[in-house]
């Protein structure tokens, strides 16, 4: 059998190898490289919308090299905040379920989340300088470190007389090749962990990866005096009373009565419920019910802009609720994020209940993601979504934190729905869940008339939590405020030690929830 050639030694001369930046234009190539690589698929490994977003958010950090120009290799990376991961991560953690929500432009380390190199050009030691290229990257950006999970492909054949540490040893010692783990070692990694479930169905590797390191030395830490991160957070549920408002700037005064409270108790966070402008409906009470959300959807940017100015002044992260907003020829029950820095991000209700379809017309969100706060990462479900649980499981693949859930229930029975599922919610996605309603009637608003409400906070159960996992709750049907405060440490160790190990013990191998946009 004859050896095969490299391109270089059967070319006869030397080569032009360019170390470079990727772009959005190299995708086909890029996508022929991944075809070598893992075979002729029907869908490659990363599709282009993937390396779209990659570029959108970090291109300094995804590289190519090209020899004659033609690309032959490929090196993807992102930056995350690691102390929000820690060493016991799996891969679609560590990358947001692959949709790089993690990238973090303010963390402390590169992550590599992929290498390849096509088949036809290795030998070349291109590995080599896609590797190089990432270091002086990290010592550029002054990152503490490079890490990635690698995996160790020939552990198969060793699994039955060796445990993964004792395989590492000998590849370290050249008593056993591995070709990944050798080239990680060669290009000075050192293996920090052995992971298990880091890429579930890596049969060659028996389900074990190598968690790597390298350090960078040149690396000046700067030591923070402000803005540190909190282990305590403290939120405010405001459990709203339906009732009739003179005009807009009546229930704006009412708004800013609750915010003042919670402002006066240092709250990071206030939680309104759904749907609860909804006396100004009364305004429009002649018309017909499509008619009048519409005209409810008016004030819903003066609301919103109303917000954002109270979470200013207040020094406090606002939920609002959710409000009614017409885009085009559609309606969406949108909520809003409102920052106390003055930004602020939407997410619309995903689900639409069957009365909210035939009476008023709304249409269903598409945007499933978490968002990053002062006092860590949030999700916002709206009332009925919290019924379907896939979304919370997407947003704990992107690290969540606190789930807040605005709703609006009329009798015990839609109640009790919402609040069950915000309890399992917690305990299945290992995070606190905080729910805000509304109490009393409107009788002069069209489909308004009575609502019932228990608002509260739930956590997961486990002996570091209250016995019941209910940190606080309101009386119900009665207007209040509830305060509470949570320990996001305490979700770490939980994701760890728990009795119980809800997000680790899954079945990745067997089931996975993933979004599709």
């Amino acid at each position: 059998m004859t050896k095969q050639k490299n391109p270089v030694a059967q070319e006869g001369k030397s080569q032009n190898v360019h170390l470079r930046h990727l772009q959005l234009s190299d995708y086909p190539e890029l996508r022929d490289i991944m075809t070598q690589v893992y075979g002729k698929v029907k869908d490659p490994y990363w599709e282009r919308m993937d390396i779209k977003r990659l570029l959108e958010i970090f291109p300094e950090g995804q590289l190519c090299i090209e020899l004659e120009g033609k690309m032959v290799a490929v090196a993807l990376a992102i930056i995350v905040d690691y102390k929000k991961y820690g060493d016991n991560h799996t891969y679609q953690q560590i990358t947001g379920g692959e949709t790089f929500s993690t990238h973090d432009a303010l963390g402390d380390v590169l992550y590599g989340i992929d290498v390849f190199v096509h088949p036809e050009y290795r030998g070349l030691r291109l590995g080599r300088r896609l590797y190089d290229g990432r270091k002086e990257l990290c010592e550029n950006l002054n990152l503490k470190s490079i890490l990635a999970g690698g995996r160790i492909p020939n552990y198969a054949k060793h699994a039955n007389e060796l445990t993964p540490r004792q395989y590492i040893i000998k590849v370290r010692n050249g008593e056993i090749k591995d070709p990944i783990l050798n080239f990680q070692l060669s290009n000075d990694f050192h293996v920090k962990k052995v992971l298990k479930n880091y890429l579930p169905g890596d049969t060659q590797s028996k389900d074990f990866a190598t968690l790597l390191e390298w350090n960078n030395i040149y690396f000046q830490e700067n030591e923070a005096l402000i803005n540190v991160p909190r282990t305590y957070v403290r939120i405010g549920l405001v459990q709203w009373q339906m009732r009739p408002f003179a005009d807009f700037d009546a229930l704006v005064e009412q708004m800013e009565y609750f915010i003042d409270a919670f402002g006066d108790y240092q709250s990071d966070f206030i939680l309104f419920p759904e749907l609860f402008n909804a006396p100004l409906m009364a305004e429009f009470n002649q018309l017909g019910t499509h008619e009048a959300i519409r005209g409810l959807a008016k004030y819903t940017e003066p609301l919103r802009e109303k917000f954002t100015e109270f979470a200013i002044s207040y020094n406090v992260n606002i939920i609002t609720g959710s409000m009614p907003e017409t885009r085009g020829d559609h309606l969406y029950n949108v909520s809003y994020l409102c920052r106390r820095d003055g930004s602020w991000d939407s997410t619309s209700k995903i689900h639409i209940t069957p009365g909210e379809a035939s009476s008023w017309g709304m249409t269903g969100g598409d945007k499933v993601e978490v968002f990053d706060t002062d006092a860590g990462k949030i999700g916002i479900l709206i009332c009925y979504d919290v019924e379907f649980p896939e979304l919370s499981r997407i947003y704990a693949e992107q690290g969540l934190h606190i789930l807040f859930v605005p709703f609006l229930t009329d009798t015990q029975n839609g109640f009790n729905r919402v609040r069950y599922c915000a309890q399992a919610r917690a305990i299945e996605n290992e995070c606190y869940v905080a729910i805000a309603g509304c109490v009393g009637n409107l009788p002069k608003v069209n489909n308004m008339d009575i609502q019932y409400a228990q608002s509260a906070i739930f956590t997961p159960s486990d002996f570091a939590f209250p016995t019941n996992a209910i940190k606080a709750e309101a009386t119900p049907n009665t207007e209040m405020t509830v305060i509470g405060d949570v320990d996001l440490e305490l979700l770490k160790e939980l994701h760890e030690f728990g009795s119980v190990r809800n997000l680790k013990d899954r079945r990745n191998d067997l089931y996975q929830v993933k979004i599709k946009k």
